[in-house]
């Protein structure tokens, strides 16, 4: 016996849907920035999102479903929580 290959995906993305996450208590990202969506860019995968935190200008790329996901448009609040092994620290000229 055959199993189409539409319905065998449909079936396994019912097997991997995950339930909802709840609140969180902890997180290991120490840099979290609330502020505003001030511009949200999409193309065909990606999506471009601004966030003005404060004086903090923070962009982020992430997936086009994930920002539609997450109903990311101008004036959302949201916060940006930041983690990297990569920070640039630079000294100001005097």
């Amino acid at each position: 016996m055959a199993v189409e290959g539409a319905a065998l995906a449909a079936f396994a993305q019912e097997l991997a849907e995950s339930p909802e996450p709840g609140n969180t208590t902890a997180a290991s990202a120490r840099n979290r920035l609330r502020g505003i969506v001030t511009r949200v860019v999409k193309d065909g995968v990606m999506a471009q999102v601004e966030l003005q935190a404060g004086p903090f200008r923070v962009v982020s790329l992430m997936s086009r479903e994930a920002a539609d996901e997450l109903g990311l448009e101008p004036g959302v609040i949201a916060v940006a929580s930041i983690k990297s092994t990569h920070v640039v620290v630079e000294i100001p000229e005097a």
